[in-house]
């Protein structure tokens, strides 16, 4: 959180320096500072315009979207997009109890947040198998961590690209970096096959599954 912090406090292009901690392992301080929106360079890390994740012990469900569109990097949360229904359903769904708020989501509702891929882009289609591929293995390793009760993937999309391309909304079969994996449709307006009442049924049930675990 304090390099997430870190993040909503510079812009894109900043160059920062941080005298991170040692770690045993090295990996896992690559995966922190990829996923708060930096990158290392010669002379510190750089903000990319991206958001940071929203993470912590004792999450109950990890929330973990697609990529952010540009509109939610510029506004420093996920799912910010005029049409996208996130909020509005999470909020119906009891998974969180304010709009727009990662911070809260985190400290007061137990909800954590982070993307699958970070960069950030006007639409899902500019994104690669591959990225998808990269990015579930940094989730899976971050899950492994952090131990969340469910990981909750919002949009079928990459689930499908990295993990299994016959999957269908729901549970999966299958634990994900050591947790219970719920995917569900995409929030997107664009999304015009999932209808509002659809989305708050998929995160009640969602929710149900981590109260069990």
């Amino acid at each position: 959180m304090a390099l997430a912090k870190l993040h909503w406090e510079t812009r894109p292009g900043d160059i920062v320096a941080v005298d991170l901690p040692a770690a045993r392992q090295q990996q896992r301080l690559n995966d922190l500072v990829a996923g708060a929106g930096f990158e290392p360079g010669p002379t510190g890390f750089r903000r990319l315009r991206t958001l940071p994740d929203t993470v912590g012990p004792g999450m109950r469900v990890l929330v973990c979207g697609l990529n952010p569109s540009l509109a939610a990097a510029d506004a420093g949360f996920g799912f910010a997009g005029a049409t996208n229904r996130f909020w509005p359903a999470a909020l119906r769904a009891g998974l969180v109890s304010r709009r727009g708020d990662p911070l809260r989501a985190l400290t007061v509702d137990a909800v954590g947040m982070t993307d699958l891929v970070k960069r950030a882009t006007t639409g899902t289609k500019a994104l690669q198998r591959a990225e998808y591929a990269t990015g579930a293995e940094r989730v899976g390793r971050l899950v492994a961590w952090l131990r969340p009760r469910l990981v909750l993937f919002v949009g079928l999309e990459g689930w499908r690209s990295a993990i299994d391309a016959h999957a269908r909304p729901g549970l999966q079969a299958g634990p994900f970096g050591r947790a219970p994996a719920y995917v569900m449709p995409s929030t997107s307006g664009l999304n015009a096959h999932a209808r509002p009442a659809d989305l708050i049924a998929h995160l009640r049930a969602a929710q149900a599954v981590a109260a069990e675990g």
